[in-house]
């Protein structure tokens, strides 16, 4: 009984008693608003950290970000800057090529306007065209091609460096950007008659049609013909050797180039008769020659040894100059430098020596020691200068008294031919005290349209005077104008600047002899190379010209020649 009352009174597994659940919560959510004191409460002291040992450093001390945040930063901006560039890059370089190819509507030809003739197509004839203002002028372009060759160049296509394409600008390009229009004929001038003031021209293309010769009068006459191939009067060159001074003749080399290559791997071919083939002679040691000769030679190295192993190594390149040295025009270091450069890649230069005649497989040369001998050849280039063109010759016949320089036509200081009124001649054609060059050509050529820019507006402030006379104008009317008929009519002779000597050497080297002050520097390796390169880039005449060369360049690092 007793027993049982006790289990009634305390069970065995008895629960514990539970507190309501809001008095478990009231004590935290008074914690919650109680226990924490007010920041005003607490001293300022307890909030401040030690220097350097927390988060917050010392006052005036800069804060370093992370590498990785610094290193996403700058990607983000340079990824910014290189948009930018690329598409201001993209779009002006579209603006450009769409200005260019979209000539703009021309004036008519005006036939109180004074007409100039420009025989030519050259380095001359075309700085002049581009430089020309023709708003006062009746123009005619007068050329046996209808284009400008960037000649320095020209070796480069001869083993396929470059495109022919690439290295031409058509005249039409420069003509159609003018002012007034312009004729543009592709003909040869066949005689001059300086006495008449007319220029006779003949068609000479392929194709002709019914019209023959034509006779057209000037009143203004730009003689820029410039010369043909000196030959010496050396039996065989015409026959046997390729020139290198056109489009057309960079062609031929390039054909017969490989047809001597082709024809060294044909099989069973004697052992005697691959050296022959695969020997390559080179007539000139000026920057042509020599250019052609470091041409071939990267040829051989980079390409040829590649596809036609067989018969690679029995490739040669020999450069014969009558003179002492090669490249008399450089500084005496960089000829070293050059005829080290050949040496290293196995280019025989012999100089001193002679051609005597070339046969259809052999050119006879008299050697420094007066010994005559044979040197076969399968590739003949001859390089060695010009000579002036038959008209320039017959030019020079009519005006006997005072045409006696051989070699060229003779010109005052403002270019102006001596003996024929109205008659301006530039480039090669011309006998003056500077080498027969690209540069000089380009400088005469911007010079003379100079020339032609005063003489334009001295007729129209001839025309202005006679206009304010008629009409009784002002007295200051008049003499502001006549003030302006002086300016134009004061003419500064010409002066040539030379901005320098540049040839490539082959094997990623060029040589560079650049004025500087009253000296000179010369530098010559794969650095001068470069500054080569980036000159011919800046010196082509178009947007077009700069892009195709570049990427022919391009592609040959790529895909080779």
């Amino acid at each position: 009984m007793a027993l049982r009352q006790l289990a009634r009174a305390q069970p065995l597994f008895a629960r514990p008693a539970l507190a309501p659940r809001s008095a478990l919560l009231a004590p935290r959510f008074a914690a919650s608003f109680t226990s924490t004191p007010k920041r005003s409460d607490v001293p300022p002291a307890a909030y401040q950290t030690p220097p350097g040992q927390g988060p917050i450093p010392p006052k005036g001390q800069k804060v370093k970000a992370p590498f990785s945040v610094r290193s996403g930063r700058f990607f983000r901006n340079l990824g910014r800057v290189t948009l930018v560039v690329v598409l201001g890059t993209t779009g002006a370089f579209l603006y450009v090529t769409q200005i260019q190819n979209s000539p703009p509507d021309q004036l008519p030809s005006d036939p109180k306007k004074p007409t100039l003739v420009v025989l030519g197509s050259g380095w001359g004839a075309t700085s002049f065209l581009k430089q020309l203002d023709t708003e006062e002028f009746n123009v005619v372009v007068i050329s046996p091609r209808n284009y400008f060759l960037f000649t320095p160049l020209l070796p480069s296509v001869t083993v396929g460096t470059l495109e022919p394409r690439s290295i031409i600008q058509p005249t039409r390009y420069i003509t159609r950007h003018k002012k007034r229009k312009v004729d543009v004929y592709e003909a040869e001038a066949q005689e001059v008659d300086p006495v008449k003031k007319t220029v006779t021209f003949q068609d000479l293309s392929d194709v002709r049609g019914s019209a023959g010769s034509v006779t057209l009068n000037y009143d203004y006459l730009v003689y820029a013909v410039g010369c043909e191939n000196q030959t010496f009067g050396i039996k065989g060159v015409n026959e046997h050797a390729c020139f290198l001074k056109e489009l057309s003749d960079a062609d031929k080399v390039r054909t017969k180039l490989m047809d001597c290559i082709e024809t060294a791997a044909f099989k069973d071919q004697p052992q005697d008769e691959i050296d022959r083939l695969m020997h390559m002679v080179v007539v000139g040691g000026g920057p042509t020659g020599v250019e052609y000769a470091g041409e071939l030679h990267d040829f051989l190295i980079d390409d040829l040894k590649k596809w036609y192993p067989e018969v690679a190594d029995r490739l040669r390149i020999t450069l014969i100059e009558a003179l002492p040295n090669v490249l008399p025009a450089f500084s005496k270091q960089l000829i070293q430098y050059t005829e080290s450069t050949f040496a290293e890649n196995k280019i025989d230069v012999l100089t001193r020596t002679m051609v005597k005649d070339v046969k259809e497989n052999a050119v006879v040369v008299q050697d420094a020691n007066k010994q005559m001998r044979e040197i076969p050849y399968g590739l003949l280039v001859w390089a060695t200068g010009n000579t002036s063109r038959q008209i320039t010759r017959d030019l020079m016949t009519k005006l006997a008294t005072t045409q006696t320089q051989r070699r060229g036509l003779m010109v005052d200081d403002y270019l102006s031919m001596l003996g024929a009124d109205g008659v301006y001649a530039v480039g090669d054609c011309t006998a003056t005290s500077y080498a027969p060059t690209a540069q000089v050509a380009s400088q005469q050529g911007m010079y003379l349209a100079g020339i032609f820019q005063k003489l334009g507006q001295k007729a129209k402030y001839e025309r202005q005077l006679s206009e304010l006379r008629a009409q009784n104008a002002s007295p200051e009317e008049i003499e502001a104008t006549v003030k302006k008929l002086n300016r134009s009519a004061k003419l500064t002779p010409f002066h040539y600047s030379h901005q320098g000597s540049l040839a490539y050497i082959g094997s990623e080297k060029a040589i560079a002899d650049l004025p500087l002050f009253n000296g000179n520097v010369a530098s010559g390796g794969g650095a001068a190379m470069l500054f080569w390169r980036s000159a011919y880039i800046s010196t082509l005449y178009s947007v077009r010209n700069r892009t195709l060369v570049l990427a022919d360049w391009l592609k040959v690092k790529i895909f080779g020649r």
